[in-house]
């Protein structure tokens, strides 16, 4: 069993004992990459009103910047292959980011890996997902492959961690780019 799978059932005090342990993670090692994503730690009826997997993506724009997207998928299961649920023809691409080595606010302990950050995406400028960041770590030293994050929302210079835990394993290279960031 993988090391994301294995906390597929982590309390969310494990979890944070894992992040805060967690490994650096280099950036170019996640460019060009789609990676599943699980949710841990949700209510049943949060994940029902929202998604258990999903996908996260992670680009090198021509201007050297590393962006990335959350792609929605059926929830066939945890299991189950990645398939992308299709909004005209093209994957639903939605919650834009950069991907930043730090510089950004964050919670005790949390500075190990690197940071998804929403308000440095293309949102909508009133959506509250700009106020989120994902720290992210990797579970083994220099493995890429099995990453695992955390939503907190700075609001008012404040963080505010929330019950949103991921992990994330490597899927396959990037086969869609959205417009939006091209």
């Amino acid at each position: 069993m993988s090391q994301a799978r294995s906390l597929r059932h982590a309390t969310r005090r494990e979890l944070r004992e894992r992040l805060l342990a967690g490994h650096p993670v280099d950036p170019a090692a996640l460019e060009g990459f789609a990676y599943r994503g699980t949710a841990l730690g949700m209510p049943g009826f949060v994940e029902r009103l929202s998604w258990k997997t999903f996908q996260k993506t992670f680009w090198r724009h021509t201007d050297g910047r590393l962006l990335g997207w959350n792609v929605r998928l059926h929830q066939d299961g945890v299991d189950a292959p990645s398939r992308p649920i299709e909004r005209r023809g093209e994957p639903w691409c939605t919650w834009f980011y950069e991907v930043l080595p730090g510089g950004v606010p964050a919670p005790s302990g949390f500075d190990r890996g690197l940071f998804i950050d929403y308000a440095r995406g293309p949102n909508p400028r009133l959506d509250v997902i700009r106020w989120v960041k994902d720290p992210l770590v990797a579970l083994s030293p220099g493995d890429t492959d099995a990453l695992l994050g955390v939503s907190y929302a700075v609001v008012g210079g404040r963080c505010l961690t929330t019950p949103t835990w991921f992990t994330l394993e490597r899927d396959h290279p990037i086969t869609h780019v959205p417009s939006v960031l091209r």
